[in-house]
Parts: C-alpha cells; structure tokens; sequence
C-alpha cells in the first residue's frame, strides 16, 4: 500500500504554476503509477483541502548530452494539476511565494 507521501513527490514552482496558485490550482510532480483518485486523496490528506479536479500529463525527459557523442535522456516523469473546490482553503506552501 503506498502512502500519500509516496504519490506526491514535490510540488512544481514556476512563474505558470504560481499564477495558477491565485485560482486554487496546485501543480505537483507524482509517481508514474498514480492515478487521479489516488492524487486526490493523497493531496486531501496531506494539506487537509477538499479538491474538485485533476488533470495529469506524462511528460517526457529532455535529450542531454555531455561531451560530444554520448547522449542520454532524463528521466520521464508525471505531472498533476489539482484544482481546489471553491470553499476549500488554500494550500499554505504556495502562499508565500507569489
């Protein structure tokens, strides 16, 4: 059984996703394996907020190289945009970062 700690593994903070944070909506990187229910409940029981929806993208690693020849990829992640419902309170991580 994986604990909600495993589903969640960081939160995302770019200039998109803090401007994105005023609407409620919290963009974290998740495991691979993780579906939007299994999000969800892993965001509600961590920060205590109720979330309305979930939007996943499977993001591909970038192409890198070092030196001249050998190139080699990163490592693919997943990606979770979670909407809050209405009367929910804020996620406080994001707050002072705006």
């Amino acid at each position: 059984m994986k604990t909600a700690y495993d589903i969640i593994k960081r939160p995302i903070v770019t200039e998109q996703s803090m401007e994105a944070a005023a609407d409620k909506k919290y963009t974290f990187e998740v495991a691979k394996d993780a579906n939007k229910i299994e999000i969800a409940k892993a965001v509600e029981e961590i920060f205590g907020v109720k979330v309305a929806k979930v939007n996943t993208l499977n993001m591909q690693g970038k192409v890198k190289r070092q030196g001249r020849y050998p190139e080699g990829r990163r490592p693919a992640w997943k990606k979770a945009m979670v909407t809050l419902t209405a009367d929910s309170k804020s996620i406080e991580f994001f707050e002072g970062m705006v």
